[in-house]
């Protein structure tokens, strides 16, 4: 079923063609392999917020900015301007599908977030199918809103949360989401804070791992 969503594909080719790059110099920006690039574009492949973030800094743009659309680049302005405001629709989120997860982006339109308001539908039910931990630059604020999670952090014991219920963490800390024994999927509110300065992370990131 094709998806009312705006896709990060759509997004991403769009970037593309704003700058006029074709698909091999956008490649060599980024070190991702020109195929790879395709299939993100055709939403045959997605990426992770941890993958996207790398994205975005091997870009040089912020990671609002990877999920903006034409007409609010045209009109953002050189001044700061501190009184924003941006409506929250499901229709409008941008959506990324992942093994783990599956994403909706809000208020795409605001560029230069200081957050990354996602809702996340959570899947994975061990960390065998989840595969590595996730890691990136920031923090993170993730509110339970259906069913039961375990969150695992790397430092601590696995804690498991309900609706109502939540966990700040620090977002370098390797971490994963999991859906609780006894539950079909989970749905969480998350708020990862938009880090400018990552380079120590993207030393850290294999160009491979994209």
């Amino acid at each position: 079923m094709t998806s009312s969503h705006p896709t990060l594909g759509t997004l991403l080719r769009g970037l593309r063609q704003r700058n006029d790059w074709t698909l091999k110099q956008m490649s060599e920006r980024t070190g991702i392999p020109v195929s790879t690039l395709s299939k993100i574009e055709h939403d045959r492949l997605t990426l992770s917020y941890d993958k996207l973030l790398v994205l975005s800094q091997r870009l040089d743009i912020p990671l609002s900015d990877l999920f903006a659309e034409p007409a609010a680049i045209a009109a953002s302005t050189a001044a700061s301007v501190t009184a924003r405001r941006s409506i929250g629709r499901m229709q409008d989120a941008v959506e990324v599908v992942t093994p783990n997860y599956d994403y909706h982006y809000f208020c795409p339109e605001l560029r230069h977030k200081q957050m990354m308001p996602i809702l996340t539908r959570i899947r994975a039910r061990t960390l065998a199918e989840f595969g590595e931990w996730v890691r990136h630059a920031g923090e993170e604020y993730i509110y339970v809103i259906e069913g039961r999670i375990v969150a695992h952090t790397e430092f601590y014991d696995p804690v498991e949360l309900g609706v109502g219920e939540s966990i700040y963490i620090d977002s370098t800390m390797g971490h994963a989401y999991l859906v609780a024994e006894g539950c079909d999927q989970a749905l969480v509110l998350g708020m990862c804070s938009a880090v400018e300065d990552v380079t120590a992370f993207l030393k850290s990131v294999d160009s491979a791992s994209l």
